[in-house]
C-alpha cells in the first residue's frame, strides 16, 4: 500500500470536532473527539471512535453512558483545552462552565451549541481505538451555529 496516499485519503474524510464527557460518581473525564457519525435513524444511534488507553474510554466502558457536544466554528480554542487531562474546579471543566445533563447528570459544556446524551449499546475494541455505538436518549440546542470541522483548523487526526 502507498502509505502517503492512504494517509491523504483518510485525512480527506470530513470530521467535525466535539467534546465528549463521561462520569462515574465524582470521577469525570472530558476530551475532544472527531471520529463521530450518526449510524441509525431508528433507534437513533451514533458511532464514536474512542482512544482505548484514555480515561474517557475507561469511564464510558464502565458506565455505558456519554454526553457529546458539538463545537461551533469559532471554538477551536475550546477544542484545544480538551486535548489535555480533565481538571474539574467547581462547575468548570478545564476552565469551561458546565451543567448536569437532564437524564444522566453528565457534564454539558454550556458554551457549546449542540448536545446529546447517549447510552452505549455496543463497544467494539479494535486497534488503538474502540468503536462505541450509543443510542441517543436526549438532545438539546442552545443556539444554531456552523460546526467546527477538522479541515478548518489546520489539524490532522487520521491517516
Amino acid at each position: 500500500m502507498n502509505l502517503e496516499a492512504k494517509k491523504k485519503v483518510l485525512r480527506s474524510f470530513t470530521y467535525g470536532l466535539y467534546v465528549l464527557t463521561a462520569q462515574d460518581g465524582d470521577e469525570v473525564a472530558a476530551g475532544t473527539v472527531n471520529w463521530v457519525t450518526q449510524a441509525s435513524f431508528q433507534p437513533p444511534l451514533v458511532a464514536v471512535g474512542l482512544k482505548r488507553d484514555s480515561h474517557l474510554h475507561a469511564l464510558v466502558e464502565r458506565t455505558g453512558k456519554l454526553a457529546l457536544m458539538t463545537l461551533a466554528h469559532d471554538q477551536k480554542s475550546i477544542a484545544q483545552d480538551f486535548f489535555k487531562p480533565t481538571v474539574r474546579e467547581g462547575d468548570r471543566l478545564n476552565g469551561h462552565p458546565f451543567e448536569p445533563s437532564p437524564t444522566f447528570g453528565l457534564p454539558l459544556l454550556t458554551e457549546l451549541p449542540y448536545w446529546l446524551e447517549a447510552e452505549v449499546r455496543h463497544l467494539y475494541p479494535g486497534g488503538d481505538h474502540s468503536l462505541v455505538v450509543a443510542e441517543v436518549v436526549e438532545a438539546g440546542v442552545r443556539r444554531e451555529e456552523k460546526p467546527l470541522v477538522m479541515w478548518d483548523t489546520g489539524w490532522f487526526y487520521g491517516g
